[in-house]
């Protein structure tokens, strides 16, 4: 690999009062398409800039392969940035403006020719070198940043959210084409987007921040099945969460070693939760949930847990869960059905009055059943495993 490893070391930052980052802490492996997550002022903008050199820390450090960069200025860090409005000379062409760099460093014109030439058909844009930026579409014009930003062969290249002036579908294709061009030229790729749907396709994996923290760092497949908190799980695409505590715990041999059923009474689910198949369930262990998890929980302790909208089962007909007792099952009234093409979204009313959503994707025609429609009377069913324990809500 060509990138660089980079490590955040305790940096803080603040602007008068405001803490933008508040002791950030993680290192990014070299070559790993790493991507800063969050809402708008969550402070990802802010850890770039400091990375690029264009702000410095209060506190902490930037390390470069264990080599603090701080004290170094932008040009010095082996790192270059493509920003959001592009930042072309719109009185240069295509070719002179990914050359500029080059011609900066006083680059020999032959050098120059074969690098340029070199980078813009690594972003496809080799007919377009003679054009003006404002012959371009947006994302011809993103790919000429790129470009420029590559032509110095960096070990870091610094993206801030650099498709979110581009429409729906042409983000899309662009991000593809990013991806692919991380996977030819190896570098370390740092990524700022607000858009979780961006980030889940890209990185190799993410730091999810907000308000001046990360409140976790993992793979997609870890930040969505396993948000560390409530924040967490709500920001990553759709979830149902609900506060819960803690009513026993019980270790068994699971799939991937020791896990935890954990049963959790939870009250915005009210008495109508039935545990399928336990055929002794008293009426108060009716209003328990069940939920796996691997870590031990103790009684009485106050969590939060998430149920994704895809894990959840819909059918007109109770299910038959074939004597399981590790299936969670409710009755309830489609208050909203929304057809998205591939799925179906519900948004089911159950009988306590909590609403629960509910996404049924559509592959099989023949084999979908009777369409579920605006008020019918529906169940609802969803396996121990499937849900998760999110935080502790004490802390």
């Amino acid at each position: 690999m060509n990138g660089s490893q980079v490590t955040i070391d305790h940096v803080s930052k603040h602007f008068g009062d405001f803490h933008a980052l508040d002791d950030i802490n993680f290192t990014i492996k070299q070559g790993e398409f790493f991507s800063l997550l969050g809402p708008s002022g969550c402070g990802k903008t802010t850890l770039l800039r400091i990375i690029a050199g264009f702000e410095f820390p209060d506190d902490g450090a930037v390390l470069f392969d264990e080599k603090n960069v701080i004290g170094l200025p932008p040009n010095k860090r082996h790192s270059n940035t493509v920003f959001q409005s592009y930042a072309l000379f719109p009185h240069m062409t295509v070719y002179e403006n990914v050359a500029f760099p080059l011609r900066l460093r006083k680059v020999d014109k032959q050098k120059i020719d074969e690098q340029v030439k070199k980078y813009l058909s690594l972003v496809q844009l080799e007919k377009h070198m003679h054009k003006k930026p404002n012959q371009l579409s947006g994302g011809q014009r993103q790919r000429v940043a790129i470009a420029r930003a590559l032509i110095n062969e960096p070990k870091v290249l610094l993206l801030d959210e650099p498709l979110s002036a581009l429409d729906a579908k042409l983000r899309s294709n662009l991000l593809v084409e990013l991806d692919k061009l991380h996977d030819k030229i190896g570098i370390t790729f740092i990524y700022v987007t607000h858009d979780q749907s961006e980030a889940l396709a890209v990185s190799d994996r993410i730091a999810v921040m907000n308000n001046g923290h990360v409140l976790q760092v993992g793979t997609p497949f870890e930040i969505y099945e396993s948000p560390a908190t409530q924040f967490v799980a709500q920001f990553i695409g759709e979830t149902n969460l609900f506060e819960s505590t803690v009513v026993k715990c019980d270790q068994f041999e699971g799939k991937t070693g020791e896990e935890y059923m954990v049963t959790l009474n939870t009250p915005a689910l009210g008495i109508q939760a039935q545990l399928k198949g336990d055929t002794q369930a008293t009426k108060e262990e009716d209003k328990n949930i069940l939920v796996t998890d691997y870590e031990h929980t103790n009684e009485g302790q106050k969590v939060s847990f998430t149920i994704r909208p895809e894990k959840i089962r819909i059918t007109r007909e109770e299910p038959d869960v074939h004597g399981r007792k590790d299936i969670n099952v409710f009755k309830g009234i489609v208050e909203e059905p929304i057809y998205t093409g591939f799925q179906s979204k519900f948004y089911v009313k159950l009988e306590n009055g909590t609403i629960i959503k509910v996404f049924k994707q559509h592959t099989n025609y023949l084999d979908d059943g009777p369409e579920i429609q605006w008020k019918d009377s529906v169940y609802v069913s969803w396996a121990a495993e499937d849900g998760y324990i999110v935080e502790d809500i004490n802390k």
